[in-house]
């Protein structure tokens, strides 16, 4: 095991891999596009600044954006690439001081998300000792994949992410599978249509729920322990006095799309909204 993909991997909790907006340049505000919708009260197209980002590169509304109809704002999580982006594959140049910049500046941004996003997984994957026999590929995968977001601007720009992606799913199914392999009864509804669904009390422990449509589902009192819910869509989900300990691959932008109250049981690494 080497000493700095531990640390690397160790990071995804608590440091690197989560955003730090006082080192980015309003990336997500700027490179990203929104059309006007439940999630966005304007347009706006990509590499245009919302017109609530500060000199500053802060939010203006940044307090009150779920009440002046922004919550799509609210549950996007960069995972850290937005100062990776600002401060190591451009130096600390801002797009506004050096507008040369800003083309490359803001097309690279989403590619490292991405690439954020898989390190993300894969240090929670290196969590888990179920995987013990991926854990070697793993540890391996993630220092390739961190090894990319360092790469300069040009570089990071002709990447085939969608290549790595591919990659790294065959292992993070191969983790899930270990990880849920000794529970009895365990659901496959991978890709289920459950919009609206009334689930209170369901036992869902050990479920594949991969890339499953949730949206304003009643969870209320289900138990999702050591479940799968990589890539499931949790708008307006009612999680309340639901118990996702130790469940697998969620990720705190999907909880913040959710609701839940003070009953509902999280994974360590993750937060309780501030919404809820």
């Amino acid at each position: 095991m080497s000493p700095r993909t531990e640390a690397r991997a160790a990071e995804a909790g608590s440091g690197e891999l989560r955003a730090d907006c006082a080192n980015c340049f309003g990336l997500c505000c700027v490179a990203l596009p929104f059309a006007a919708s439940a999630d966005f009260a304007i347009d706006k197209d990509a590499g245009r600044p919302c017109p609530n980002l500060r000199a500053d590169f802060r939010c203006g509304i940044h307090s009150r954006l779920r009440q002046e109809g922004f919550p799509g704002c609210t549950v996007y999580d960069c995972f850290g690439a937005g100062q990776k982006v600002s401060q190591l594959t451009f130096g600390g140049r801002d797009w506004r001081r050096a507008p040369h910049t800003a083309r490359q500046m803001f097309a690279v941004f989403p590619l490292v998300r991405q690439l954020h996003e898989l390190l993300w997984y894969l240090a929670e994957a290196l969590t888990l000792p179920q995987a013990r026999p991926l854990h070697d590929e793993l540890r391996e995968t993630f220092d390739e994949i961190e090894h990319l977001t360092r790469r300069d601007a040009r570089d990071l720009a002709d990447l085939d992410v969608a290549a790595h992606r591919e990659r790294v799913n065959v292992l993070l199914l191969g983790t899930s599978e270990l990880a849920r392999a000794t529970i009895d009864g365990r659901k496959d509804r991978r890709r289920a249509d459950l919009v609206g669904a009334d689930l209170r009390g369901a036992d869902l422990r050990g479920a594949d729920l991969r890339g499953a449509l949730l949206i304003a589902a009643v969870l209320t009192g289900a138990d999702l322990r050591s479940a799968d819910l990589i890539g499931a869509d949790l708008r307006d989900t009612d999680l309340r006095g639901a118990d996702l300990t130790g469940s697998i691959f969620l990720i705190q932008a999907q909880l913040d799309a959710a609701r839940g109250d003070a009953t509902t049981r999280l994974p360590a690494a993750l937060a309780r909204p501030a919404h809820w």
